[in-house]
């Protein structure tokens, strides 16, 4: 219609914000926008499709009939335009011979991502290696959006299919807890022993990740105790010592949150963790992909 000719992707996100969680100044914060600036952007675009998107009362917000028959396809569009993002950010990669590299956090592991950088840039030497901090609340580090080449993540990984990987490290799942906590006294910890501790975990967002670092496959169907959310190597540590719960953690990242009021020891009955460097499957050909994997494959002794 023509009337919608001049609807913006901005106007779409917000709209999506507000209906996702009817309530304005909520969907404001999440888009780091004013209320009142998102109020008027809304009310814009209500003018331009001619109809309420909202109905909003005292009692908060729902969609109208409008908004119901719009949200869907203004999703569709803003995965269209993420999608498109996406493909134009690896366009400029490949134009430019730079691989875009994520991590959550840092392999560390014996200087393990130096030397893959080396043996990759003896191969490719007119190529860039750009390193991505991605947050914990994306468990693909990147890859799902298309703004990592590849990455350093923890398997499991949501919609697995989409994705080759190599293993990095196998190693087991060891407890952090406080230096005074009751267990801290145990040289070894059984995993029944911790079902009804408080566990910190990481945001919903990461999925499958989130229910493998609470070790929900070894708990009998039964639920596990959240004590808080962690999306960081900081926020994790400032939460063990203050007393918030426990967590599991792989053992080459043990020393990033073993300072002071911090301890960690084995779990008994726990399949171990598997740190890997992953890329999309159908990016497996790339010339660039396939040489950091092979340089990956090479440093572990693999290949």
């Amino acid at each position: 219609m023509v009337m919608t000719m001049d609807v913006h992707v901005r106007d779409l996100r917000y709209f999506v914000a507000v209906a996702e969680e009817l309530h304005f100044t909520r969907a404001a914060e999440l888009l780091y926008v004013s209320q009142p600036a998102l109020s008027k952007q809304i009310r814009a675009l209500e003018k331009q499709l001619g109809a309420p998107v909202f109905d909003r009362d005292r009692h908060g917000v729902r969609l109208t009939p409008a908004g119901e028959a719009l949200l869907p396809h203004a999703r569709r569009v803003l995965e269209a335009w993420q999608e498109g993002a996406a493909a134009v950010e690896r366009a400029r990669a490949a134009q430019r011979g730079t691989l875009a590299v994520g991590m959550s956090t840092s392999p560390g592991r014996g200087g393990l991502l130096p030397a893959i950088r080396s043996r990759f840039t003896a191969a490719h030497p007119h190529t860039t290696v750009r390193l991505r901090q991605v947050g914990w609340d994306d468990p693909t580090a990147g890859l799902a959006d298309g703004t990592s080449d590849v990455a350093f993540v923890w398997l499991p990984l949501p919609d697995e299919g989409r994705y080759d990987w190599t293993v990095v490290a196998e190693e087991p799942r060891l407890v952090a807890l406080p230096e005074d906590h009751p267990l801290a006294r145990r040289e070894e910890i059984a995993f029944a022993d911790l079902l009804d501790e408080p566990f910190l975990a990481l945001p919903e967002t990461a999925g499958v990740l989130r229910d493998h670092w609470l070790a929900l496959d070894h708990r009998a169907g039964r639920p596990a105790r959240v004590g808080a959310e962690i999306a960081g190597t900081e926020e994790t540590y400032e939460a063990l010592v203050a007393g918030l719960g426990v967590c599991l953690v792989a053992e080459g990242n043990a020393p990033l949150i073993t300072l002071g009021g911090v301890t960690t020891r084995p779990v008994r009955d726990l399949a171990p963790s598997r740190y890997v460097l992953a890329w999309r499957r159908e990016d497996g050909d790339r010339p660039l992909v396939r040489g950091y994997a092979r340089a990956c494959r090479e440093v572990r002794g693999v290949e």
